[in-house]
Parts: structure tokens; C-alpha cells; sequence
């Protein structure tokens, strides 16, 4: 397959996996064509096309030109110019490394990732809490990320992809839409009683296993293991943190335990106030299962090397 082929089977695939079901995203696709259509062509000039067909800014080919043939890839959880450097030394020692492929945005994506921020709105409303106060949040919250990343130098592994002709691509979003519909359904199905039984659904999954032998297993970090779970809540896609206000409204909502990646301290404080249990399944672990989920459906019906690195393994379903 070649660059775009992988590009585009994962961009379908996570389409497919999105929280908030297919039918809605392909609705906000024909939306956003409405709006190009309406631009002015000085206005199209600096439209992201891409966004067309991808509604997740922070998942795009950072560099490369599409047509490139891919038979091995290097993939980590975070991909700056050492990685990439590393990538061209392995190919000096004869490692064919077609593509790296990062999970962490860089570039262009990096700088759009408050964009993609919009669907933690739809994502909150489908867990019963009202529109209008998740889209509020939600917007307050992305405005604060946004202005947090603009002074970043977004292009540096961008940069040294270009320098050294490696193609490079990020897949942030997309593969967190992987691991949180995973994990959703995982417990709706099951449906765990104590917090105790959601650790041992997470700890029969190997990415968490083995992020546990290294002592970066799931935790409960509010509740304890004898808590009823009651309405679980898988909160990891939506491009980053959301708002620390929003947990008042979970509870009004009947959610009971979060499930997500990470939490800063003052989430933490607010989801203990409002005493919603909390269960970090660990973060490069949920990555990583994001990642391989991915690359199980992109991959399926193609022979592609994929060499580890930066905290990524490689673990086949």
C-alpha cells in the first residue's frame, strides 16, 4: 500500500469507531463542504482541504507526498526529531523504514488540535448532559488549549522529516476513537460491578498487562475496590482534557465512574467533589491500544513491518 492508502484506510476506519456513530460524522463532513463552497477564493486558498474528508485536524500526513510505497513503518506514541534522526540511522544500518508514524500530533495537526475538541460536546451529550452546557464548557475549555499551544515550534519533526525525506504522519484522534468505542463497549457489555471488576477487565487486555509490569497499570485514583462502578463513562478521544467544570453535569447526568486516560489535579479535586468515581487506565497504554486497533483494521490486508519505538508495542488481536 502506499502513503495515502494507509492515510486514508485510517482516517475511514476511525470515522467508523467515532463515539458519536458514523451517520452524525458523515452529516458533519457534508457541512463542512457547505462552508467551503460559501468562502470567498482568497479564503480557499488557506482552507484545509484535508478537513473535506478527515474532520480530525490532528491526524494528517505531516510530510510525504502520498504515492510513497510503505512496506515497513517506524511508530511511536511521541515522534520529535530524535526519533526521526533514530529513524534515519536504522536506515543506514539497513533497516527499511518506509514512514514514521507518530500518535502525538506535531505540525500542522499539533496547531489545529484545539479544532478537534468540538466532538467532546456531542460525546458529553450522548452521556445525558444537556448540549447547551457541554457546548459552553467545551468552547471555553479549546479556546484555553488553543492559546496554550500558539507559541509552540510546531515544525520541528516536521523539518527533519523533510530534510531527510521520511515521510511522516500523525494519527492522534483517530486512534483514540479506537480505544475509547474499545473500551465502551467493553463495559456496556460486561457490565463490571465494583471498580474492582473494571481493573480486571482492563488488566485481561495486553497493552494494560504489560504497562502494569512496569508499574504503569490501572489505578483507581477515587473510589475504592469494593464501589459499585454503576455508569461508566470512557472518556479518552476529543483531542485532549476537557473542562475541570463539567463534572457537576456528569453526575446530574448518572454517570457514577470515569475511565480515562489521565487526569491533572484540579479535575481530579472536582470529580472527588462531586464524588464520581475515577479510574486511570494509564495513558501510553491507552495509546497504545488506540494505536494497534488502528493498525489491525489499516493493516489487515497488507504486509507491513512495523518497528517500535518511543513507548509503542506492537500487540496483534
Amino acid at each position: 500500500m502506499n502513503l495515502s492508502e494507509f492515510y486514508n484506510k485510517a482516517i475511514e476506519v476511525a470515522i467508523e469507531k467515532d463515539p458519536r456513530g458514523k451517520d452524525y460524522v458523515m452529516d458533519e463532513l457534508k457541512r463542512k463542504q457547505r462552508e467551503y463552497e460559501r468562502l470567498t477564493d482568497r479564503e480557499k486558498e488557506l482552507f484545509d482541504l484535508d478537513s473535506l474528508s478527515n474532520p480530525y485536524s490532528d491526524s494528517r500526513i505531516i510530510y510525504g507526498k502520498g504515492d510513497e510505497e510503505i512496506s515497513a513503518l517506524m511508530a511511536g506514541i511521541d515522534i520529535d526529531t530524535g526519533e526521526i534522526v533514530l529513524a534515519e540511522m536504522l536506515r543506514q544500518r539497513g533497516r527499511r523504514i518506509d514512514m514514521v508514524l507518530a500518535h502525538h500530533p506535531s505540525g500542522k495537526p499539533f496547531a489545529n488540535l484545539a479544532a478537534v475538541m468540538n466532538m467532546q460536546a456531542d460525546i458529553l451529550s450522548l452521556m445525558g448532559v444537556p448540549i447547551n452546557v457541554a457546548e459552553s464548557l467545551t468552547e471555553t475549555r479549546s479556546k484555553e488549549v488553543e492559546r496554550k499551544i500558539m507559541p509552540a515550534n510546531h515544525d520541528r519533526a516536521r523539518d527533519a522529516a523533510r530534510l531527510l525525506n521520511i515521510p511522516l504522519v500523525s494519527l492522534h484522534t483517530a486512534a483514540d476513537n479506537m480505544v475509547a468505542s474499545y473500551l465502551q463497549c467493553l463495559f456496556d457489555e460486561h457490565k463490571p460491578l465494583t471498580l474492582e471488576d473494571v481493573i480486571d477487565i482492563l488488566m485481561d487486555i495486553p497493552e494494560y498487562k504489560d504497562a502494569a509490569k512496569n508499574s504503569m497499570g490501572p489505578k483507581i485514583l477515587i473510589g475504592s475496590k469494593g464501589r459499585k462502578s454503576g455508569k461508566i463513562f470512557v472518556d479518552m478521544t476529543g483531542g485532549t482534557s476537557g473542562s475541570k467544570d463539567i463534572y457537576d453535569s456528569l453526575r446530574t447526568s448518572g454517570v457514577n465512574t470515569i475511565v480515562g486516560m489521565h487526569i491533572n489535579e484540579d479535575h481530579r479535586k472536582e470529580a472527588e467533589k462531586h464524588h464520581i468515581n475515577v479510574i486511570i487506565a494509564g495513558h501510553i497504554s491507552s495509546d497504545n491500544l488506540g494505536m494497534n486497533l488502528l493498525l489491525d483494521r489499516v493493516l489487515e490486508d497488507n504486509v507491513v513491518e512495523v518497528i517500535e519505538s518511543s513507548g509503542f508495542r506492537r500487540f496483534k488481536r
